[in-house]
Protein backbone atom coordinates (compact mmCIF):
# COMPACT_ATOMS: atom_id res chain seq x y z
CA UNK A 1 0.00 0.00 0.00
CA UNK A 2 1.42 3.41 -0.96
CA UNK A 3 1.92 6.30 1.41
CA UNK A 4 -0.26 9.34 1.03
CA UNK A 5 1.78 12.00 -0.73
CA UNK A 6 -0.45 14.73 0.64
CA UNK A 7 -1.02 13.92 4.30
CA UNK A 8 1.01 10.82 5.22
CA UNK A 9 4.10 11.19 7.38
CA UNK A 10 5.81 8.53 5.28
CA UNK A 11 8.24 5.72 5.91
CA UNK A 12 11.19 8.03 6.55
CA UNK A 13 9.55 9.62 9.58
CA UNK A 14 8.76 6.23 11.11
CA UNK A 15 12.42 5.28 10.82
CA UNK A 16 13.64 8.38 12.66
CA UNK A 17 10.74 9.85 14.67
CA UNK A 18 11.32 13.26 16.22
CA UNK A 19 8.83 12.39 18.96
CA UNK A 20 11.12 9.71 20.38
CA UNK A 21 12.71 12.35 22.59
CA UNK A 22 9.61 12.60 24.79
CA UNK A 23 10.26 9.12 26.23
CA UNK A 24 12.40 9.38 29.36
CA UNK A 25 15.46 7.19 29.79
CA UNK A 26 13.83 5.51 32.78
CA UNK A 27 10.73 4.63 30.79
CA UNK A 28 12.69 3.43 27.81
CA UNK A 29 14.79 1.06 29.92
CA UNK A 30 11.61 -0.68 31.05
CA UNK A 31 10.16 -0.74 27.53
CA UNK A 32 13.28 -2.13 25.91
CA UNK A 33 13.63 -4.84 28.57
CA UNK A 34 10.09 -5.93 27.80
CA UNK A 35 10.66 -5.78 24.05
CA UNK A 36 13.77 -7.93 24.22
CA UNK A 37 12.36 -10.56 26.57
CA UNK A 38 9.28 -10.96 24.35
CA UNK A 39 11.53 -11.39 21.33
CA UNK A 40 13.34 -14.20 23.12
CA UNK A 41 10.09 -16.12 23.50
CA UNK A 42 9.67 -16.20 19.73
CA UNK A 43 6.20 -14.69 20.02
CA UNK A 44 5.04 -12.25 17.36
CA UNK A 45 4.04 -8.85 18.67
CA UNK A 46 2.99 -5.44 17.43
CA UNK A 47 3.31 -2.14 19.27
CA UNK A 48 0.01 -0.32 19.63
CA UNK A 49 -1.38 2.56 21.64
CA UNK A 50 0.22 5.99 21.60
CA UNK A 51 3.38 4.73 19.89
CA UNK A 52 1.48 3.19 16.99
CA UNK A 53 -0.60 6.32 16.53
CA UNK A 54 2.58 8.41 16.59
CA UNK A 55 4.06 6.14 13.94
CA UNK A 56 1.36 7.34 11.54
CA UNK A 57 0.90 10.94 12.66
CA UNK A 58 4.40 11.92 13.79
CA UNK A 59 3.02 13.13 17.15
CA UNK A 60 2.90 11.29 20.46
CA UNK A 61 1.36 11.50 23.92
CA UNK A 62 3.52 10.29 26.78
CA UNK A 63 1.13 7.81 28.33
CA UNK A 64 3.86 6.12 30.42
CA UNK A 65 2.86 2.73 29.10
CA UNK A 66 3.41 0.54 26.08
CA UNK A 67 0.93 -1.82 24.42
CA UNK A 68 1.99 -5.13 22.87
CA UNK A 69 -0.60 -6.85 20.67
CA UNK A 70 -0.09 -10.61 20.44
CA UNK A 71 -1.87 -13.66 19.10
CA UNK A 72 -4.17 -15.29 21.68
CA UNK A 73 -2.21 -18.53 21.31
CA UNK A 74 1.00 -16.76 22.40
CA UNK A 75 -0.23 -14.54 25.22
CA UNK A 76 0.61 -16.96 28.02
CA UNK A 77 4.26 -17.29 27.08
CA UNK A 78 4.57 -13.48 26.85
CA UNK A 79 3.00 -13.01 30.29
CA UNK A 80 5.24 -15.74 31.72
CA UNK A 81 8.36 -14.12 30.27
CA UNK A 82 7.48 -10.70 31.71
CA UNK A 83 6.79 -12.24 35.10
CA UNK A 84 10.16 -14.01 35.14
CA UNK A 85 11.83 -10.72 34.23
CA UNK A 86 10.45 -9.12 37.38
CA UNK A 87 7.26 -7.47 36.19
CA UNK A 88 4.32 -7.53 38.59
CA UNK A 89 0.65 -7.93 37.80
CA UNK A 90 -1.09 -4.54 38.05
CA UNK A 91 -4.33 -6.18 39.17
CA UNK A 92 -3.76 -5.81 42.96
CA UNK A 93 -3.20 -2.06 42.43
CA UNK A 94 -6.17 -1.58 40.11
CA UNK A 95 -8.40 -4.53 39.14
CA UNK A 96 -9.00 -4.96 35.41
CA UNK A 97 -10.69 -7.37 32.99
CA UNK A 98 -8.15 -10.15 32.40
CA UNK A 99 -10.18 -11.56 29.54
CA UNK A 100 -8.51 -9.37 26.94
CA UNK A 101 -5.40 -7.82 28.54
CA UNK A 102 -2.60 -8.54 30.98
CA UNK A 103 -1.21 -5.44 32.67
CA UNK A 104 2.35 -5.78 33.94
CA UNK A 105 4.19 -3.07 35.84
CA UNK A 106 7.72 -2.25 36.90
CA UNK A 107 9.22 0.97 38.28
CA UNK A 108 5.95 2.82 37.80
CA UNK A 109 5.73 1.93 34.09
CA UNK A 110 2.94 -0.24 32.66
CA UNK A 111 3.42 -2.86 29.94
CA UNK A 112 0.16 -4.14 28.47
CA UNK A 113 -0.15 -7.45 26.65
CA UNK A 114 -3.34 -7.40 24.55
CA UNK A 115 -4.90 -10.15 22.43
CA UNK A 116 -8.39 -8.78 21.81
CA UNK A 117 -10.43 -5.66 22.37
CA UNK A 118 -12.36 -4.95 25.59
CA UNK A 119 -15.73 -5.36 23.84
CA UNK A 120 -14.52 -8.64 22.24
CA UNK A 121 -15.32 -7.15 18.83
CA UNK A 122 -11.82 -7.81 17.43
CA UNK A 123 -9.20 -10.45 18.14
CA UNK A 124 -5.58 -10.18 17.03
CA UNK A 125 -5.04 -12.41 14.01
CA UNK A 126 -2.46 -13.01 11.28
CA UNK A 127 -3.91 -10.22 9.13
CA UNK A 128 -2.65 -7.70 11.67
CA UNK A 129 0.92 -8.85 11.17
CA UNK A 130 0.67 -8.92 7.38
CA UNK A 131 -0.42 -5.27 7.37
CA UNK A 132 1.95 -4.00 10.07
CA UNK A 133 4.23 -1.03 9.46
CA UNK A 134 7.84 -0.67 10.53
CA UNK A 135 8.97 1.72 13.26
CA UNK A 136 12.53 2.28 14.46
CA UNK A 137 12.54 3.75 17.95
CA UNK A 138 15.84 4.45 19.71
CA UNK A 139 17.50 1.91 17.46
CA UNK A 140 14.92 -0.83 18.10
CA UNK A 141 13.28 -2.28 15.01
CA UNK A 142 9.58 -2.63 15.78
CA UNK A 143 6.33 -3.22 13.96
CA UNK A 144 3.21 -1.23 14.78
CA UNK A 145 -0.47 -2.11 14.62
CA UNK A 146 -1.87 -1.40 11.13
CA UNK A 147 -3.70 1.90 10.81
CA UNK A 148 -6.85 0.06 9.70
CA UNK A 149 -6.89 -1.98 12.91
CA UNK A 150 -6.21 1.09 15.05
CA UNK A 151 -9.24 2.71 13.49
CA UNK A 152 -11.43 -0.35 14.05
CA UNK A 153 -10.32 -0.60 17.70
CA UNK A 154 -10.63 3.05 18.66
CA UNK A 155 -14.04 3.57 17.06
CA UNK A 156 -15.62 1.81 20.03
CA UNK A 157 -13.84 3.83 22.71
CA UNK A 158 -16.38 6.51 23.57
CA UNK A 159 -16.82 6.68 27.32
CA UNK A 160 -17.54 9.53 29.69
CA UNK A 161 -13.95 9.49 30.98
CA UNK A 162 -12.25 8.60 27.70
CA UNK A 163 -12.96 9.06 24.02
CA UNK A 164 -10.51 7.99 21.30
CA UNK A 165 -12.18 9.85 18.45
CA UNK A 166 -9.70 12.76 18.60
CA UNK A 167 -7.01 10.13 17.95
CA UNK A 168 -9.01 8.87 14.99
CA UNK A 169 -9.41 12.34 13.51
CA UNK A 170 -5.64 12.73 13.74
CA UNK A 171 -5.10 9.30 12.20
CA UNK A 172 -7.43 10.07 9.30
CA UNK A 173 -5.76 13.43 8.72
CA UNK A 174 -2.50 11.63 7.95
CA UNK A 175 -3.66 8.35 6.42
CA UNK A 176 -7.11 8.78 4.84
CA UNK A 177 -5.78 8.48 1.30
CA UNK A 178 -3.68 5.36 1.88
CA UNK A 179 -5.96 3.22 4.07
CA UNK A 180 -7.35 -0.07 2.79
CA UNK A 181 -10.97 0.95 3.02
CA UNK A 182 -12.34 -2.37 1.81
CA UNK A 183 -10.56 -4.07 4.70
CA UNK A 184 -11.99 -1.53 7.13
CA UNK A 185 -15.53 -2.03 5.81
CA UNK A 186 -15.12 -5.78 6.16
CA UNK A 187 -13.91 -5.36 9.76
CA UNK A 188 -16.83 -3.09 10.64
CA UNK A 189 -19.50 -5.31 9.09
CA UNK A 190 -22.98 -4.20 10.11
CA UNK A 191 -21.54 -1.51 12.38
CA UNK A 192 -20.54 0.86 9.59
CA UNK A 193 -22.94 3.56 10.91
CA UNK A 194 -20.35 4.13 13.63
CA UNK A 195 -17.72 4.66 10.93
CA UNK A 196 -20.12 6.97 9.08
CA UNK A 197 -20.38 9.17 12.17
CA UNK A 198 -16.60 9.46 12.44
CA UNK A 199 -16.16 10.27 8.76
CA UNK A 200 -18.81 12.99 8.89
CA UNK A 201 -17.08 14.59 11.88
CA UNK A 202 -13.73 14.36 10.10
CA UNK A 203 -15.27 15.89 6.98
CA UNK A 204 -16.55 18.77 9.10
CA UNK A 205 -13.40 19.35 11.20
CA UNK A 206 -10.86 19.07 8.38
CA UNK A 207 -12.70 19.47 5.05
CA UNK A 208 -9.53 19.99 3.00
CA UNK A 209 -7.87 16.83 4.34
CA UNK A 210 -11.13 14.89 4.00
CA UNK A 211 -11.03 15.47 0.26
CA UNK A 212 -8.21 12.89 0.19
CA UNK A 213 -10.72 10.17 1.08
CA UNK A 214 -11.42 7.92 -1.92
CA UNK A 215 -14.38 9.07 -3.97
CA UNK A 216 -16.13 5.74 -3.42
CA UNK A 217 -15.95 6.24 0.36
CA UNK A 218 -17.18 9.83 0.17
CA UNK A 219 -20.09 8.66 -1.96
CA UNK A 220 -20.92 5.63 0.19
CA UNK A 221 -21.13 7.72 3.35
CA UNK A 222 -22.76 10.73 1.69
CA UNK A 223 -20.04 13.15 2.74
CA UNK A 224 -20.90 16.70 1.75
CA UNK A 225 -18.46 18.41 -0.57
CA UNK A 226 -16.99 21.42 1.24
CA UNK A 227 -17.81 24.86 -0.11
CA UNK A 228 -15.12 27.30 -1.18
CA UNK A 229 -15.91 29.31 1.94
CA UNK A 230 -15.33 26.29 4.17
CA UNK A 231 -12.06 25.50 2.45
CA UNK A 232 -10.82 29.08 2.89
CA UNK A 233 -11.76 29.30 6.58
CA UNK A 234 -8.94 28.99 9.11
CA UNK A 235 -8.94 25.26 9.97
CA UNK A 236 -8.35 26.08 13.64
CA UNK A 237 -11.84 27.56 13.91
CA UNK A 238 -13.69 24.23 13.89
CA UNK A 239 -10.90 22.44 15.73
CA UNK A 240 -11.20 24.93 18.59
CA UNK A 241 -14.97 24.62 18.65
CA UNK A 242 -14.46 21.04 19.82
CA UNK A 243 -11.56 21.68 22.19
CA UNK A 244 -9.16 24.62 22.49
CA UNK A 245 -6.48 22.47 24.09
CA UNK A 246 -3.70 21.22 21.78
CA UNK A 247 -5.31 18.00 20.52
CA UNK A 248 -5.01 18.37 16.75
CA UNK A 249 -1.65 16.83 15.89
CA UNK A 250 -0.90 18.71 12.68
CA UNK A 251 -0.64 22.04 14.51
CA UNK A 252 1.67 20.79 17.27
CA UNK A 253 5.49 20.42 17.25
CA UNK A 254 6.63 16.85 16.69
CA UNK A 255 9.21 16.94 19.48
CA UNK A 256 6.65 17.92 22.13
CA UNK A 257 4.15 15.55 23.71
CA UNK A 258 0.49 16.02 22.84
CA UNK A 259 -1.34 17.03 25.99
CA UNK A 260 -4.58 15.12 25.37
Amino acid sequence: MIESSGTGTGEANRLNPAWGCIISEEQWRVYVDAIRIIRRTGASFLVGGAFALAGYTGHCRNTKDIDFFVLPSEKDMVVDALTKLGFDDYYPTLPYDRGWIYRATRDGVIVDTIWQTPNRRSTVDEQWFKRARRLVLHGENLEIVPAEELLAIKLYVMQRDRCDWPDLINLLYYTAESLDWQHILKRMGSETPLLAALLNIFNWVAPQAALSLPGSIREKFCLCKPTSEELSTDPRFRINLLDTRPWFAAFQPEDKALEI
